[in-house]
């Protein structure tokens, strides 16, 4: 090809492969889209390629999607920020096509680009692509359009403003529910860039149009709204508009719009005040909280402690309390999981004595929840209520507990337990564990899933770390070694591993008296998989231990076992002598 054809290339290329029927060739194509444009240059991009963009058809909506995506960081390909109005138009056509996601990316490129265009611009060209979607035949760019009015509205002369409000007005009353949906969506954005006044008028009819739809897909979305709305308006307008739609709200019919309720609550206390919320929000969450959907009371529960944060604690004793009592003994187990993820941070709020009197005994009933779930997420959350009530009143009440669901038939329960072990020791003291906690410890190490035995391992070096070396000799080391003539080389293997987490914590002289001993015997068990875990534990040891101690002990094991007949355990012991090596040479 000769070089005067040179800059036709990458052009032709493009148009060759976005006209082939393999989609992946397609789909390259569009993804190389700033490559071609760079060796087009800005002026032919700007009058060859984003035209040639605009016509292209294609079908397929991952190619679709694609050059949605592209489009919005193309700014820098066509000239700047004074060109971007040339990528409006294959946007503005992407914007109307079938498929959802390829909108919402047309849409979210569209604000990339509006976001940085002049204001003039923005004015001649993004302004008249609004309202030519907000008119479309076709439902599809009317939902597009309800995504960029507010990038559109700010830069607007005052008379195109009030043109924009009545057409948002009249795309919250559209005859399609989709359309609806939409505006519903989009009314916090378009609310944020309205000023006070307007904000009060037209916006407040416009919602309250939305609060009152036949659709509970439209009414759901109008709640989340009410947050966002919550959050511009003045207290007193708050409380005058969201809040008797908010209590409206959490008596409405679907509850799907109840859940969203739920869920969004605590937000608007923040927005009406302390009293609107005493006297109006608090039944509304209690009602929440007593609903007769599962899903709402799981959304509610889920949500108990950020809302009592936002009570003084009278009343949420006086209100919540009696609600939180109901849900521990709830007929669905997913509301009582919901509730035991949340329910240890009410104890902070509120105060020693509720918690000992009032949220202890749920704790209590939670723990013994026949759904490991909602035990698990009590055990995970126990911390929490140690800071209120002081590590003796949770000894003497959850100890028991705890021991109990140590030996859980289910493992996972079993591992949460093993996980808050260093920190229930840390806070009990050494003499304390002993007593209670030491021979939980220890019969983990031979529990049947793999799991447990693996965190047990990890626990004792936690606990070996806490209370220090000496403490570790005497209670762990010599039950640990007991085990490693257990007949099976599973436990054994649980053996080797313990010893290799200790071996650091316990220093170099324990090591060599105590540990290395066990291990050079180990190194002549039947089994090759312990072996060559011999193999590993030693190449551990390597520097910990003395080199004279390295070379007179470790280095004859290893090669014994590195003529063993198994070839993982030669290959093991190999890579532990080439480590050897590897040291000596450093050194």
């Amino acid at each position: 090809m000769s070089m005067v054809d040179e800059p036709l290339y990458p052009m032709a290329v493009l148009i060759d492969e976005l006209k082939n029927d393999d989609i992946q060739l397609r789909l390259n194509s569009i993804r190389r889209l700033s490559t071609i444009a760079r060796a087009l240059g800005e002026e032919r991009t700007r009058k060859e390629l984003i035209p040639f963009l605009s016509e292209n058809n294609d079908d397929d909506d991952e190619v679709l999607l694609a050059m949605a995506e592209e489009l919005g960081v193309f700014i820098p390909y066509v000239g700047g920020v004074e060109h971007a109005h040339v990528l409006l138009p294959p946007l503005e056509t992407l914007c109307t096509v079938e498929e959802t996601c390829v909108r919402d990316k047309a849409v979210e490129s569209l604000c990339r680009i509006g976001s940085q265009m002049r204001e003039g611009d923005l004015v001649d060209s993004f302004i008249p692509l609004v309202k030519r979607l907000a008119a479309g035949e076709w439902f599809t760019a009317r939902v597009s359009a309800c995504g960029l009015f507010h990038i559109a509205y700010p830069s607007a002369p005052d008379l195109l403003k009030t043109e924009l409000r009545s057409i948002y007005s009249q795309l919250c009353q559209d005859d399609m529910p989709m359309v609806r949906r939409a505006a519903a969506t989009n009314l916090g954005k378009f609310a944020a860039t309205v000023e006070a006044a307007n904000l009060k008028t037209d916006i407040m009819s416009v919602f309250e149009d939305l609060t009152q739809d036949d659709q509970d897909s439209v009414r759901l979305l109008a709640v989340e709204g009410c947050a966002a709305l919550g959050k511009l308006l003045e207290p007193q307008d708050c409380v005058a508009h969201i809040l008797p739609v908010i209590v409206n709200f959490s008596q409405d019919k679907s509850w799907r719009v109840r859940y969203m309720v739920a869920n969004q609550l605590y937000e608007l206390c923040e927005a009406v005040g302390p009293e609107p919320t005493r006297t109006d929000l608090v039944p509304a969450y209690v009602r929440l909280l007593r609903d007769n959907e599962a899903e709402v009371r799981i959304a509610a529960a889920g949500k108990v402690t950020k809302f009592c944060r936002i009570l003084n604690p009278e009343l949420a004793i006086q209100h919540i309390l009696p609600c939180v009592k109901e849900l521990s003994s709830d007929s669905s187990q997913h509301v009582r999981s919901a509730l035991a993820s949340v329910i240890m941070g009410m104890a902070p709020v509120l105060g020693k004595d509720a918690t000992i009197e009032q949220l202890l005994p749920i704790f209590l009933s939670l723990l013994k929840d026949e759904f490991p779930d909602v035990r698990l997420n009590i055990i995970s959350k126990l911390d929490q209520v140690n800071q209120v009530i002081g590590i003796d009143l949770l000894s003497q009440s959850l100890l028991p507990a705890i021991v109990e669901l140590a030996e859980d038939r289910h493992w996972r329960v079993r591992l949460a337990i093993i996980e808050y072990i260093p920190l229930l020791a840390s806070q009990l003291g050494v003499g304390f564990f002993d007593d209670k906690l030491g021979a939980l410890c220890m019969q983990w190490l031979q529990d049947k899933v793999y799991s447990i035995r693996d965190a047990a391992t990890n626990n004792l070096k936690r606990l070996a770390e806490e209370f220090g070396p000496e403490w570790a000799m005497q209670h762990i080391v010599p039950q640990v070694l007991d085990m490693v003539t257990n007949p099976h080389y599973l436990y054994r293997m649980t053996v080797l591993q313990a010893i290799s987490l200790l071996a650091p914590v316990m220093g170099s002289e324990i090591t060599c008296s105590k540990l290395l001993p066990v291990i050079v015997t180990a190194s002549k068990d039947r089994v090759p998989n312990i072996k060559f875990n011999v193999a590993k534990v030693l190449q551990s040891m390597i520097p910990i231990v003395d080199q004279s101690v390295v070379e007179k002990t470790i280095r004859p094991s290893l090669v014994e076992l590195s003529e063993d007949p198994d070839v993982d355990v030669r290959f093991f012991a190999n890579q532990a002598l080439q480590s050897i090596d590897n040291v000596m040479m450093s050194s």
